[in-house]
């Protein structure tokens, strides 16, 4: 058994990977911006700061590892939490854990990046990706559409709307697909990436596929929510949840993320890396889902 480096093991999908890294029986470190926050695991994940300003500490809190899991990016600019400083914290996070003597690194892109793209999201991740593969480190990146589970954001908030709304807005004809994967499908994957030595590329997606709509009536069918949905121009789509924002002090989607839903990028075609089923998932969980707002401002930024 080997010491892995997990990233944000405190937060949503890095919790369920330092999970069954630990019941294997592996020593797990953690990097985070919250080291005051209350430790899940206790005494068995050691914590450490980022510390992207000081590459030498970074470096230190990295040595003796095999392998490092990296789930940390940013899903909207916020205060000096911006693309372009994700990118450039990233890129000193792998120097250093090759500096570390870290043999491997499993890194958590986005499903069709590029480089070329006019989103900063998904050319920002494109450009990790060419960084994983040029460290030296062999390597696995997955590429996730959505992650759903417990804690989701994007499937527990459509979830709380239909609940608490007698119309919710679909952005354009709704027929753009999404392929979401479970979290813990998708912490399997990291975890079992990390024993391994291949270099490898992975569309990180579980077995069903839906047109946006669908996903939309099946929610609301399973949360037997009275709710009609009504086709909006995204971008009256877009300012309603910016007006709704206001109120849940919240970034629910931003414009590129609009642009990116609307673009068919939450969608692949390859096969499952996930055998969970989303439709049995929400039928197993219609009495929980959507019965409180999940906000990423208060998960991510809030000091506490």
């Amino acid at each position: 058994m080997s010491t892995i480096v997990v990233t944000g093991a405190f937060s949503y999908t890095g919790k369920y990977v330092a999970r069954i890294l630990l019941d294997r029986g592996h020593t797990v470190l953690t990097l985070t911006h919250h080291t005051a926050r209350p430790n899940p695991f206790g005494a068995r994940v050691s914590v450490f700061p980022y510390n992207f300003h000081d590459p030498d500490k970074l470096a230190d809190s990295l040595r003796g590892a095999s392998a490092l899991i990296n789930t940390y990016w940013v899903r909207f600019p916020h205060g000096n939490s911006t693309f372009e400083n994700a990118v450039r914290n990233t890129r000193t996070m792998i120097a250093a854990a090759r500096r570390a003597g870290v043999e491997r690194i499993v890194h958590v892109s986005i499903a069709n990046s590029s480089p070329d793209s006019p989103l900063a999201y998904y050319k920002g991740k494109a450009l990790l990706e060419e960084a994983v593969k040029a460290s030296g480190l062999s390597y696995t990146i997955t590429r996730p559409t959505v992650i759903f589970g417990d804690e989701d954001i994007l499937i527990n908030n459509i979830a709380w709307f239909v609940r608490h709304l007698r119309v919710f807005g679909i952005p354009g004809d709704g027929r753009y697909g999404i392929r979401p994967i479970y979290v813990e499908d998708m912490a399997r994957l990291l975890a079992d990436s990390s024993e391994t030595r291949e270099n490898a590329t992975i569309d990180a997606v579980g077995p069903e596929t839906f047109p946006f709509e669908d996903l939309v009536r099946l929610i609301a069918k399973e949360t037997s929510a009275a709710v009609q949905l009504m086709h909006l121009p995204p971008i009256l789509a877009y300012i309603s949840t910016r007006v709704i924002g206001l109120f849940t002090q919240d970034v629910i989607l931003t414009w590129q993320e609009y642009k990116g839903l609307l673009a068919n990028l939450l969608l692949t075609n390859g096969p499952p890396t996930g055998h969970t089923r989303l439709s049995d998932w929400l039928h197993a969980n219609r009495d929980r889902v959507g019965r409180h707002y999940a906000s990423e401002v208060a998960r991510h930024f809030s000091k506490r």
